[in-house]
Protein backbone atom coordinates (compact mmCIF):
# COMPACT_ATOMS: atom_id res chain seq x y z
CA UNK A 1 0.00 0.00 0.00
CA UNK A 2 1.07 3.52 -0.79
CA UNK A 3 -0.51 6.59 1.05
CA UNK A 4 0.13 10.40 0.24
CA UNK A 5 0.02 12.01 3.55
CA UNK A 6 0.22 15.61 2.40
CA UNK A 7 -2.33 16.76 -0.39
CA UNK A 8 -4.70 19.26 -0.33
CA UNK A 9 -7.75 20.28 -2.38
CA UNK A 10 -9.49 23.62 -2.98
CA UNK A 11 -12.59 25.09 -5.03
CA UNK A 12 -11.69 28.63 -5.34
CA UNK A 13 -15.86 29.78 -5.83
CA UNK A 14 -16.16 28.00 -1.90
CA UNK A 15 -12.78 28.19 -0.44
CA UNK A 16 -10.60 31.53 -1.76
CA UNK A 17 -7.01 30.78 -0.92
CA UNK A 18 -5.88 34.23 0.78
CA UNK A 19 -2.22 33.27 0.47
CA UNK A 20 -2.02 32.46 -2.69
CA UNK A 21 -0.45 35.71 -3.80
CA UNK A 22 2.39 37.09 -6.19
CA UNK A 23 3.13 36.31 -9.79
CA UNK A 24 4.90 33.14 -8.87
CA UNK A 25 2.37 31.55 -7.07
CA UNK A 26 -0.52 31.95 -9.95
CA UNK A 27 0.07 28.63 -11.46
CA UNK A 28 -2.08 27.54 -8.41
CA UNK A 29 -4.34 29.55 -8.13
CA UNK A 30 -7.10 27.90 -9.70
CA UNK A 31 -8.91 24.77 -8.58
CA UNK A 32 -7.45 21.63 -7.89
CA UNK A 33 -10.53 18.92 -6.88
CA UNK A 34 -10.05 15.29 -6.46
CA UNK A 35 -10.29 14.12 -10.20
CA UNK A 36 -7.19 16.47 -10.60
CA UNK A 37 -5.31 14.68 -8.03
CA UNK A 38 -6.74 11.17 -9.34
CA UNK A 39 -5.29 12.27 -12.71
CA UNK A 40 -2.15 13.51 -11.07
CA UNK A 41 -1.18 10.47 -9.15
CA UNK A 42 -2.20 7.89 -12.25
CA UNK A 43 1.29 6.64 -12.54
CA UNK A 44 2.21 6.18 -8.96
CA UNK A 45 0.14 3.91 -7.41
CA UNK A 46 -1.25 5.49 -4.83
CA UNK A 47 -3.54 3.53 -2.44
CA UNK A 48 -5.01 6.34 -0.22
CA UNK A 49 -4.01 10.04 0.59
CA UNK A 50 -4.67 12.35 3.58
CA UNK A 51 -5.73 16.14 2.94
CA UNK A 52 -4.56 18.52 5.25
CA UNK A 53 -6.33 22.16 5.51
CA UNK A 54 -4.71 24.98 3.59
CA UNK A 55 -6.79 28.30 5.23
CA UNK A 56 -7.04 29.55 8.52
CA UNK A 57 -10.91 29.27 9.01
CA UNK A 58 -13.86 27.28 10.36
CA UNK A 59 -15.74 27.09 7.42
CA UNK A 60 -13.27 24.71 5.34
CA UNK A 61 -12.51 21.89 7.56
CA UNK A 62 -16.42 20.55 7.17
CA UNK A 63 -15.81 20.78 4.00
CA UNK A 64 -12.88 18.56 3.69
CA UNK A 65 -14.84 16.23 6.09
CA UNK A 66 -17.72 15.94 4.21
CA UNK A 67 -15.34 14.95 1.07
CA UNK A 68 -13.63 12.54 3.30
CA UNK A 69 -17.21 10.85 3.82
CA UNK A 70 -18.40 10.09 0.01
CA UNK A 71 -14.62 9.85 -1.42
CA UNK A 72 -13.55 6.47 -0.44
CA UNK A 73 -9.86 7.41 -1.47
CA UNK A 74 -9.64 9.76 1.28
CA UNK A 75 -7.78 8.13 4.24
CA UNK A 76 -8.30 11.15 6.52
CA UNK A 77 -8.43 15.11 6.97
CA UNK A 78 -6.06 17.14 9.08
CA UNK A 79 -8.23 20.26 9.83
CA UNK A 80 -7.27 23.22 10.96
CA UNK A 81 -7.69 25.45 14.51
CA UNK A 82 -6.53 28.33 16.21
CA UNK A 83 -4.57 26.37 18.89
CA UNK A 84 -4.33 29.39 20.97
CA UNK A 85 -7.66 30.60 21.55
CA UNK A 86 -10.09 29.54 24.25
CA UNK A 87 -12.79 28.74 21.78
CA UNK A 88 -10.56 25.68 19.97
CA UNK A 89 -12.12 23.00 22.16
CA UNK A 90 -15.70 24.27 21.08
CA UNK A 91 -14.71 24.22 17.58
CA UNK A 92 -13.62 20.99 17.60
CA UNK A 93 -16.36 19.66 19.47
CA UNK A 94 -18.44 20.88 16.26
CA UNK A 95 -16.09 18.94 14.29
CA UNK A 96 -16.59 16.13 15.93
CA UNK A 97 -20.16 16.48 16.07
CA UNK A 98 -20.33 16.35 12.05
CA UNK A 99 -21.66 13.33 9.68
CA UNK A 100 -17.82 13.09 8.54
CA UNK A 101 -16.26 13.39 12.24
CA UNK A 102 -14.48 9.61 11.96
CA UNK A 103 -12.52 11.24 9.03
CA UNK A 104 -10.52 13.69 11.36
CA UNK A 105 -7.30 12.30 12.45
CA UNK A 106 -5.70 15.39 13.12
CA UNK A 107 -5.16 19.35 13.78
CA UNK A 108 -2.79 21.59 11.97
CA UNK A 109 -2.13 25.60 12.99
CA UNK A 110 -0.13 27.50 10.12
CA UNK A 111 2.87 28.59 12.43
CA UNK A 112 5.30 29.58 9.79
CA UNK A 113 6.38 32.68 9.56
CA UNK A 114 4.17 33.32 12.84
CA UNK A 115 4.83 37.17 14.11
CA UNK A 116 5.79 35.19 17.78
CA UNK A 117 8.04 32.27 16.42
CA UNK A 118 7.79 31.21 20.03
CA UNK A 119 3.56 30.56 19.60
CA UNK A 120 3.48 26.71 20.21
CA UNK A 121 4.91 27.74 23.28
CA UNK A 122 1.56 29.58 24.49
CA UNK A 123 -0.20 28.33 27.41
CA UNK A 124 -3.35 28.21 25.72
CA UNK A 125 -1.81 26.19 22.65
CA UNK A 126 -0.30 23.60 24.91
CA UNK A 127 -4.11 23.09 26.62
CA UNK A 128 -5.25 22.88 23.21
CA UNK A 129 -3.05 20.39 22.04
CA UNK A 130 -3.13 18.40 25.65
CA UNK A 131 -7.03 18.31 24.53
CA UNK A 132 -6.21 16.56 21.03
CA UNK A 133 -4.33 14.07 23.08
CA UNK A 134 -7.15 13.20 24.93
CA UNK A 135 -9.11 12.69 21.68
CA UNK A 136 -6.57 10.49 19.56
CA UNK A 137 -5.94 13.12 17.29
CA UNK A 138 -2.29 14.19 15.85
CA UNK A 139 -0.82 17.24 15.99
CA UNK A 140 0.50 18.64 12.48
CA UNK A 141 3.40 20.60 13.00
CA UNK A 142 4.03 23.29 10.55
CA UNK A 143 6.87 25.33 11.28
CA UNK A 144 9.99 26.69 9.12
CA UNK A 145 13.57 26.63 11.60
CA UNK A 146 12.60 29.72 13.52
CA UNK A 147 9.75 28.46 15.08
CA UNK A 148 11.61 24.93 15.75
CA UNK A 149 12.48 26.37 19.51
CA UNK A 150 9.14 26.48 20.70
CA UNK A 151 7.77 23.17 18.80
CA UNK A 152 10.45 21.43 20.67
CA UNK A 153 9.20 23.10 24.53
CA UNK A 154 5.65 21.73 23.02
CA UNK A 155 6.77 18.08 22.00
CA UNK A 156 8.98 17.48 25.23
CA UNK A 157 5.77 18.72 27.16
CA UNK A 158 3.02 16.75 25.66
CA UNK A 159 4.62 13.30 25.40
CA UNK A 160 0.96 11.90 25.29
CA UNK A 161 0.15 13.42 22.00
CA UNK A 162 1.44 12.25 18.53
CA UNK A 163 3.06 15.17 16.82
CA UNK A 164 3.80 15.04 12.91
CA UNK A 165 6.12 17.57 11.30
CA UNK A 166 5.67 18.86 7.90
CA UNK A 167 7.29 19.45 5.51
CA UNK A 168 10.84 17.98 7.33
CA UNK A 169 10.31 21.72 8.91
CA UNK A 170 11.13 23.56 5.70
CA UNK A 171 14.72 24.30 5.33
CA UNK A 172 16.43 26.70 3.20
CA UNK A 173 17.32 23.89 0.63
CA UNK A 174 17.64 26.28 -2.17
CA UNK A 175 20.44 27.95 -0.39
CA UNK A 176 22.07 24.71 1.01
CA UNK A 177 21.82 26.04 4.55
CA UNK A 178 21.92 23.54 7.63
CA UNK A 179 22.18 25.31 10.54
CA UNK A 180 20.83 26.01 12.82
CA UNK A 181 18.18 23.60 11.25
CA UNK A 182 19.96 20.28 11.57
CA UNK A 183 20.47 20.98 14.97
CA UNK A 184 17.22 21.78 15.68
CA UNK A 185 15.92 18.58 14.15
CA UNK A 186 18.54 16.86 16.35
CA UNK A 187 16.89 18.06 19.34
CA UNK A 188 13.15 17.85 18.51
CA UNK A 189 13.47 14.05 16.84
CA UNK A 190 15.04 12.93 20.08
CA UNK A 191 11.22 12.54 21.26
CA UNK A 192 9.81 9.63 20.15
CA UNK A 193 6.34 11.20 19.92
CA UNK A 194 6.91 13.12 16.81
CA UNK A 195 7.52 11.76 12.96
CA UNK A 196 8.15 13.41 10.14
CA UNK A 197 6.63 13.54 6.19
CA UNK A 198 9.50 13.68 4.06
CA UNK A 199 7.25 16.40 1.82
CA UNK A 200 7.55 19.92 0.68
CA UNK A 201 11.06 19.46 -0.34
CA UNK A 202 10.85 20.76 -4.12
CA UNK A 203 9.24 23.73 -3.12
CA UNK A 204 12.36 25.04 -0.39
CA UNK A 205 14.61 24.27 -3.61
CA UNK A 206 15.28 26.54 -6.55
CA UNK A 207 11.95 25.94 -8.27
CA UNK A 208 13.62 26.05 -12.02
CA UNK A 209 16.64 24.03 -11.01
CA UNK A 210 16.57 21.58 -8.67
CA UNK A 211 18.38 18.36 -8.47
CA UNK A 212 18.51 14.75 -6.11
CA UNK A 213 21.66 16.52 -5.38
CA UNK A 214 20.61 19.01 -3.90
CA UNK A 215 17.86 17.54 -1.43
CA UNK A 216 19.47 14.03 -0.53
CA UNK A 217 22.15 15.83 2.52
CA UNK A 218 18.76 16.89 3.97
CA UNK A 219 17.00 13.83 3.46
CA UNK A 220 20.11 12.12 5.45
CA UNK A 221 19.98 14.45 8.14
CA UNK A 222 16.10 13.50 8.62
CA UNK A 223 16.68 10.05 8.13
CA UNK A 224 19.56 9.65 10.67
CA UNK A 225 17.78 11.31 13.10
CA UNK A 226 14.18 10.45 12.79
CA UNK A 227 15.39 6.54 11.95
CA UNK A 228 13.21 5.15 8.64
CA UNK A 229 10.24 3.83 10.89
CA UNK A 230 9.40 7.90 11.58
CA UNK A 231 9.27 9.21 8.22
CA UNK A 232 6.42 9.37 6.07
CA UNK A 233 5.66 9.86 2.14
CA UNK A 234 3.76 13.26 2.18
CA UNK A 235 3.31 14.79 -1.98
CA UNK A 236 2.15 18.35 -0.82
CA UNK A 237 0.40 18.44 -4.10
CA UNK A 238 -1.15 20.36 -5.41
CA UNK A 239 1.38 23.07 -4.05
CA UNK A 240 4.58 20.86 -5.44
CA UNK A 241 3.46 21.57 -8.80
CA UNK A 242 5.13 25.21 -8.39
CA UNK A 243 8.60 23.48 -8.79
CA UNK A 244 7.25 19.99 -10.23
CA UNK A 245 4.79 17.54 -11.36
CA UNK A 246 3.78 14.95 -9.21
CA UNK A 247 5.31 12.16 -11.25
CA UNK A 248 8.75 14.00 -10.29
CA UNK A 249 8.05 14.67 -6.93
CA UNK A 250 7.07 11.11 -6.69
CA UNK A 251 10.47 9.80 -8.33
CA UNK A 252 12.48 12.28 -5.91
CA UNK A 253 10.90 10.00 -2.89
CA UNK A 254 11.52 7.03 -4.61
CA UNK A 255 14.77 7.62 -5.25
CA UNK A 256 15.50 9.06 -1.68
CA UNK A 257 13.75 6.25 -0.51
CA UNK A 258 15.55 3.39 -2.01
CA UNK A 259 17.82 1.77 -0.32
CA UNK A 260 15.47 1.05 2.65
CA UNK A 261 14.87 -1.99 3.48
CA UNK A 262 11.59 -3.47 2.97
CA UNK A 263 9.88 -3.59 6.41
CA UNK A 264 11.60 0.48 6.70
CA UNK A 265 10.45 1.00 3.01
CA UNK A 266 6.69 -0.30 4.00
CA UNK A 267 6.78 2.50 7.07
CA UNK A 268 7.94 5.28 5.00
CA UNK A 269 5.26 4.07 2.04
CA UNK A 270 1.93 3.72 4.10
CA UNK A 271 2.95 2.30 7.93
CA UNK A 272 4.35 5.62 9.66
CA UNK A 273 1.11 7.20 7.95
CA UNK A 274 -1.22 4.78 9.01
CA UNK A 275 0.25 4.92 12.89
CA UNK A 276 0.26 8.23 13.44
CA UNK A 277 -2.91 9.06 12.09
CA UNK A 278 -5.11 6.30 12.96
CA UNK A 279 -5.82 5.23 10.10
CA UNK A 280 -6.98 1.57 10.47
CA UNK A 281 -5.06 -0.43 8.01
Amino acid sequence: MKIDSHHHVWDLAVTPQDWIVGEAMQPINRNFLMDDYRKAIAKSGIDKCVIVQTVTNYQETPLLLDLAEKDSMVAGIVGWLNVDSPEAIAQLEHYQSLPGAKHLKGIRDIVQDHPDSNYLARTQVDKTIKELGKRGLAFDVLTKTPELPGAIKLVKNNPEVQFVLDHISKPYISKQEFEPWASLIKEISSFENIVCKVSGRVTEADWFDWSEEDIKPFFEIILENFGANRLMYGSDWPVCTLAGNYDEVFGLAFELSKNLSTTESENFWSGCANQAYKLGF
